[in-house]
């Protein structure tokens, strides 16, 4: 089968430049953050955790971002037996968050300190630059027409991913708070929020999956209904997860702020909301089609 490239005027596309956007940028951005030594960055006792996560979001992301490029140039899509549309959306849209809690903890954590660095302060915009660039592609897909969008680019679609990247955002901070339990408070609630957020990834994980994949018409139980039983568990464990945030603040109020526990208790509240809003969603659907 012959190999078949794009034509000239698609590589002056909006969606091939913003692509080449994101390679550029986010290869920039981990490479200017690799090299930064420890007298370089903030004292903060967390310093490494954060490194790290950027470090991973940064690296992951440009792989990803460089191998649909790659795809998408020599078309090969095609090819690949999943649905193109819902993940190059899916990618747009999670790559924009993550992206922008990395360009919110990096230069909180290169900034806390007297004098910035230039390497330090420029890894910081590159970061920011990444974000922008993962959100004008999701912009750009978004204006498609819904048959090239695919799910991942409607409402409900763009709640999954936000649930996606809730999950993401509270493991590494689970993992913190549970190998690093705050004195007052009893280690069983981080347990607890901790298993309530790990359900949580692996059902948004699951949901992503069978939509990239093309799995929905083989699923034993009617698909709608599967997206609200997920939705309506997803709001009872964040619920939860939620009231323990809450709850550890308030028992460390008189022993100093905890930033892992403030994280930890907004995010929760934010895929709170997105679980919530997905739920009221699909159970619309679900009166609309009984009504049919």
């Amino acid at each position: 089968m012959p190999v078949i490239v794009l034509e000239a005027r698609d590589f002056v596309s909006p969606v091939f430049l913003v692509r080449t956007w994101e390679v550029l940028s986010s290869c920039t951005t981990f490479s200017l953050a690799a090299s930064l030594t420890a007298g370089e960055l903030s004292q903060h006792r967390y310093r490494t955790t954060f490194k790290v996560f950027c470090m991973f979001v940064w690296c992951f992301f440009f792989s990803v971002s460089l191998l649909i490029h790659a795809i998408s140039a020599l078309q090969f899509h095609s090819l690949i037996p999943i649905s193109w549309k819902n993940l190059t959306m899916t990618v747009a849209a999670l790559g924009a968050l993550m992206s922008l809690s990395a360009s919110v903890l990096f230069p909180w954590m290169v900034m806390n300190r007297e004098d910035v660095r230039p390497r330090a302060a420029a890894a910081a915009a590159g970061s920011c630059l990444t974000f922008l660039a993962y959100t004008t592609e999701s912009l750009v897909l978004r204006t498609q027409a819904p048959e090239r969008r695919g799910y991942m680019g409607s409402m409900t679609g763009l709640l999954k991913t936000l649930q996606l990247w809730g999950g993401c955002q509270m493991m590494p901070l689970a993992v913190k708070l549970v190998t690093e339990i705050p004195g007052g408070v009893k280690p069983w609630l981080f347990w607890m929020s901790a298993v309530s957020h790990g359900v949580c990834l692996l059902m948004a994980l699951i949901t992503v999956v069978v939509i990239v994949g093309d799995f929905a018409g083989r699923c034993y139980l009617p698909f709608d209904r599967f997206l609200a039983g997920f939705s309506l568990t997803g709001v009872l464990l964040c619920m939860l997860a939620t009231v323990i945030g809450f709850t550890n603040i308030l028992r460390l109020k008189n022993l100093g702020p905890n930033e892992l526990v403030v994280m930890d208790t907004v995010v929760s509240s934010i895929t709170l909301l997105a679980y919530t809003v997905d739920l009221a969603f699909s159970i619309k659907l679900l009166c609309d089609r009984s009504h049919v």
